[in-house]
């Protein structure tokens, strides 16, 4: 979340910022009149402690000079009730205070361009060349059906629309991709491997901003914990280390993540209803990173190039965008999309997003670290990126390298894994 202190002491320019995301934030008024109201409360409150207290010392006195004290007690007993009556008027604030302050986004970078939506992001480079076929190319759905290695109608007769089974050399082409990722991630990019539970409770939802925000697009447990299906891998782990203060010494920390992740996608009704680019359940790699605030700029360069080099590797044509400021992630101050090419689309689709939250997520997760041990404890920069969503990557490959006789060739670095050169 927003520091509030960085409202108060700014509060022209956050407003300013804000609204380049294409709403209006000037409730953010109303909040410091409430957090003057709430600072206000609060030095009355210990003035009128400290007056109880004053009182209260008299009382000895009065009962060893024999005088009554029913006035004193009456006294206290007023100043009592008054204490009260505030402290519910300051809960009261505090929690007005912390749910706007909880409903409101991170505040953009000042250098990502100003847009109103996706249509006014900036691509910045492309990689590859667009496949140019001698024959019509098909959708990786009619591909995956004349394969036999996709199944959506039994996934539908198990749970329902927008669920998927891989069959086959499908299943081995997905896991193939999740170990090569991961591998490569590990091995070349220096990224430590975690493993996470794929139930994640409210504390984390709300810790990576995915609360309350988007509470309607999860998958809600029918259980008295308050826990959840997991939206992303970004969620616990960016809440491994939410209530520590890291070492320095260790920092930044990279890890890498498999996960499966589940999303209702409410606000996509009719959107890619075919094949398996938005899916309820899908695989994903991801990246994390905890840094220095100085140094989290750079270490998502870093990200979004280890990104790349996996479609790289696989030689897949694609796009890195620049994300505007109307398009730009709730809990995100910068966001770079990586975009493959799809032949069936004629166009480039989303496979990877790479952002920044600077210190919006350690506010709420309450992340920090100390530059040496006299320090005062600052809070990380925290970074996550797609490296890279798995089923996404499974459609570009069977559309980029499909052949005339309906086979999908394998790229060379997965043969290994396939332990075969084509998919027929």
């Amino acid at each position: 979340m927003l520091d509030l202190k960085t409202i108060r002491d700014n509060l022209e320019d956050v407003i300013k910022r804000l609204n380049v995301r294409g709403g209006d934030f000037n409730y953010l008024y109303d909040v410091l009149k409430d957090d003057e109201r709430r600072r206000e409360l609060i030095s009355k409150i210990e003035q009128t402690k400290a007056n109880r207290n004053k009182i209260s010392k008299k009382i000895g006195e009065y009962k060893r000079q024999g005088k009554d004290v029913t006035d004193i007690l009456n006294s206290i007993e007023n100043d009592k009730a008054k204490i009260n009556e505030m402290n519910e008027t300051l809960k009261t604030l505090e929690s007005k205070i912390n749910d706007a302050l909880l409903n409101t986004p991170n505040l953009p970078h000042k250098d990502i361009p100003v847009g109103k939506d996706d249509t006014e992001n900036i691509v910045l480079r492309h990689y590859g060349e667009v496949p140019a076929f001698d024959f019509e190319a098909k959708a990786h759905w009619d591909l995956a059906e004349s394969l036999d290695i996709l199944d959506f109608d039994r996934a539908a007769k198990i749970a329902s629309s927008r669920f998927v089974v891989y069959k086959g050399l499908g299943a081995r082409l997905e896991r193939a991709l999740i170990n090569y990722m991961i591998d490569t991630h590990i091995e070349k990019h220096g990224y430590e491997e975690v493993m996470l539970p794929y139930i994640v409770n409210g504390q984390s939802m709300l810790a990576s901003g995915q609360f309350p925000k988007f509470k309607e697009d999860a998958f809600a447990l029918k259980d008295d914990r308050d826990l959840y299906l997991n939206p992303t891998a970004e969620v616990p782990s960016i809440n491994l280390h939410r209530d520590e203060i890291l070492d320095v010494r260790n920092m930044p920390k990279h890890y890498v993540a498999f996960t499966t992740a589940f999303r209702q996608e409410a606000g996509s009704a009719g959107r890619d209803t075919r094949g398996i680019l938005r899916q309820h359940q899908f695989n994903k790699v991801e990246l994390i990173k905890f840094t220095k605030p100085e140094d989290s700029y750079k270490e998502l360069e870093k990200m979004v190039s280890n990104s790349e080099q996996i479609l790289k590797d696989l030689d897949i044509p694609y796009r890195v965008v620049e994300i505007c400021s109307g398009d730009l992630g709730f809990a995100m101050a910068k966001t770079y999309d990586i975009e493959v090419y799809l032949p069936a689309y004629e166009t480039y689709r989303e496979i990877g997003s790479l952002s920044n939250a600077e210190d919006y997520q350690a506010r709420r997760g309450n992340i920090r670290f100390k530059r040496d041990k006299d320090s005062k404890a600052e809070f990380v920069h925290t970074l996550n990126g797609s490296g890279l969503a798995v089923g996404r990557t499974v459609v570009a490959i069977l559309e980029n390298y499909q052949q005339a006789d309906g086979s999908v060739k394998v790229p060379t670095v997965l043969k290994p894994y396939l332990k075969t050169d084509v998919i027929k």
